[in-house]
């Protein structure tokens, strides 16, 4: 039964579910890096640097030591940069309780590894895999630290284990499913970031809503081709993780993805768009892991492949579009 939760990563989102926990009446434990931002969360009752318009619950206690943070802690909750996790692991690892579930709240692909963020969990963590769960779906923090209505997935390999944090993390305004596929909420999650990143290129170069829904659709395809390889079940990509998710974060000005992809049309640097921001566009350097997956798995993934090379070959926006509206006609499918 879980009777505390320890959330490690005070960026947007864990400060968001972090809250949720709380406002359900579970006792929480904040871990931050910086301890000036551990004493503004416990003076003010507020993230200043990530959510400073938002009230937290005397629920949250802050911590910048993570063996306070997890001593006792029966849900570890992890959210950090997805390409930071196994390094913070590594220096978790020897004090997480033995049976505590572990939780990612992360959306990317480990580079290198090309390893989903709960493989890295049970991996570095020595864990069983049926004691991670990961968290999926359309989360924008900022709207789920203001209570706005919100629908979410857990899923897990033991249906038992995502029962019961979908029992600590309910409230009036989130609502949890669960699901026992891992590898499709784990790829929902990872690669609506990169289509994402399309969308607001599309954006930034004047391109309408007929473009941008074309991505988001033929995105869709891709995770699904991806999932499908790699046994994740097709309905799953029709649900909140899938088509839940990609529409949230491909829509929204609150989507760091969408807004970074955005600079990059407007013809940015990758180092003028990271400028305006202190928060991390996990499809930057995931995009570079989902495509090596999708090649070790013989997957085709253009979009993903057209961003890889805007980001990380120095291809201009624009050049690319004709590269992927010039491919061979095909059938529509997955």
């Amino acid at each position: 039964m879980i009777t505390r939760a320890a959330v490690m990563g005070a960026g947007s989102w864990g400060t968001a579910f972090a809250k949720v926990l709380a406002d359900a009446g579970l006792p929480v434990r904040l871990w931050a890096r910086r301890s000036e931002l551990v004493e503004a969360i416990q003076g003010s009752r507020a993230n200043p640097d990530y959510l400073p318009e938002i009230t937290l619950p005397d629920g949250i206690e802050a911590t910048d030591d993570p063996r306070y943070a997890l001593d006792g802690a029966d849900l570890v909750v992890l959210a950090v940069p997805s390409q930071s996790l196994r390094e913070n692991l590594q220096q978790w690892r020897a004090y997480i309780g033995p049976d505590a579930t572990l939780m990612s709240l992360m959306k990317g692909i480990e580079l290198g590894t090309m390893l989903r963020m709960s493989q890295v969990v049970a991996e570095t963590a020595e864990v069983t895999s049926d004691r991670v769960a990961v968290l999926s779906g359309p989360n924008l923090a900022r709207e789920v630290a203001e209570g706005q209505p919100a629908a979410t997935v857990i899923a897990c390999e033991d249906h038992d284990r995502a029962v019961e944090v979908q029992r600590i993390c309910q409230t009036m305004y989130f609502r949890p499913y669960t699901s026992t596929d891992v590898v499709g909420c784990e790829l929902g999650g990872a690669v609506k970031n990169v289509i994402a990143l399309a969308c607001g290129m599309a954006e930034g170069m004047g391109f309408g809503d007929n473009t941008k829904a074309t991505l988001m659709t033929r995105g869709l395809a891709e995770t699904a081709r991806l999932g499908l390889k790699l046994g994740a079940s097709v309905t799953t990509f029709s649900g909140l993780a899938g088509i839940g998710d990609l529409a949230a974060t491909c829509s929204s000005p609150l989507s760091r993805n969408r807004t970074f992809g955005e600079r990059l049309g407007r013809g940015e640097t990758l180092e003028e768009a990271a400028s305006h921001t202190r928060q991390v566009a996990e499809g930057v350097k995931s995009c570079r892991s989902v495509l090596d997956l999708a090649r070790a798995n013989e997957v085709e993934m253009p979009i993903t492949e057209a961003i890889v090379m805007i980001c990380h070959a120095g291809r201009d926006a624009r050049d690319v579009v004709p590269v992927l509206m010039g491919r061979a006609p095909k059938p529509e499918g997955i």
